[in-house]
């Protein structure tokens, strides 16, 4: 029997579905994770294909004993893009915040559950939000 560590894409794929509207599959390559979330939108008043959304995204990397994550924060843009920017708001911030951490929390449920590894990649002692796992 397979360890859930050996699992195909296709599997891990599946245990992520199971995390909600997250994932975004067509990102996904092997062993690489994409999961993003439009939080906040900037502008309620345009046309829905137009708006631009403050938010988060996660890439999510399979190595050779573990996953290592990565969060940023900032605003999906009108082109369908992630541009890594400030957030100084409180009101655009703290429902990121909540968002982020109840995201991350399930995130370590399934590793939890798996008996995986999930650790932050070196890059996140910059990232500004404190995780609760």
């Amino acid at each position: 029997m397979a360890l859930p560590f050996d699992y195909s894409n296709g599997k891990y794929l599946k245990k992520f579905i199971d995390l909600g509207p997250y994932l975004r599959a067509l990102k996904c390559q092997n062993d690489q994770y994409f999961f993003d979330s439009l939080v906040v939108c900037i502008n309620t008043k345009i046309e829905p294909e137009t708006r631009e959304f403050w938010g988060w995204w996660l890439d999510l990397e399979k190595t050779d004993s573990e996953f290592v994550y990565r969060y940023q924060l900032g605003r999906y843009d009108n082109q369908g893009h992630w541009q890594a920017e400030p957030l100084d708001n409180h009101e655009v911030l703290s429902p990121i915040e909540q968002n982020i951490q109840d995201f991350h929390q399930r995130l370590c449920t399934v590793f939890d559950t798996l008996e995986l590894k999930l650790l932050p990649s070196p890059q996140m002692t910059k990232f500004r939000l404190k995780l609760i796992a």
